[in-house]
């Protein structure tokens, strides 16, 4: 039976979101493509009428995460942006959570495309944040938001490692004060 070019797209994109989902939650290596597929409610078989490899799912799911649709769900402004960021509720689902906090060590070994996509992303985000960042020249305001930016992933990565909620919390926290303060 053949489907539809829409059902096609449908399963595409079920493809993309499981596979985004299940990277950011175990890696790139903790999950196979028969789970990803079974997370998709579709059939190992089907996954070659959309990707060529593992690899090429790897580099697709990221850009799909790095460029949804519809443009950045994400607040403008930087301050808005931290107080998401550094959220018990973000760093307590790594599934949806930023792809630089959840695979960023990993994608620094995955494929050119991969590495592409997230370059692109950041230089996205850097730009979008120079906007609001404190300083007063270009220049000032870029290196605040690449150190700004920096911190809060940097912070949401200890804060998922550590074995101690108290000191988790306190990590996030006093991250997001200390950009608050303009610091």
């Amino acid at each position: 039976m053949k489907i539809s070019r829409e059902q096609v797209a449908e399963n595409r994109t079920r493809i993309l979101d499981a596979a985004a989902r299940l990277f950011r939650e175990r890696g790139f290596e903790g999950v196979t493509v028969a789970q990803i597929m079974n997370a998709a409610s579709l059939t190992h078989g089907a996954f070659y009428g959309h990707f060529t490899s593992k690899d090429d799912l790897i580099a697709q799911a990221c850009a799909h995460v790095l460029t949804p649709p519809g443009g950045d769900p994400h607040p403008q402004r930087m301050a808005d942006f931290a107080a998401q960021y550094l959220s018990a509720a973000h760093r307590d689902d790594p599934g949806c959570a930023c792809l630089f906090s959840t695979l960023g060590t990993e994608a620094v070994r995955a494929g050119d495309d991969v590495r592409h996509a997230m370059t692109e992303s950041v230089r996205r985000q850097l730009e979008k944040f120079s906007q609001s960042a404190p300083g007063q020249t270009a220049e000032e305001r870029r290196r605040a938001a690449v150190g700004s930016w920096s911190a809060m992933i940097g912070a949401l990565m200890l804060a998922r490692l550590v074995d101690d909620a108290e000191l988790s919390d306190r990590l996030l926290a006093d991250t997001l004060a200390w950009l608050e303060a303009g610091k």
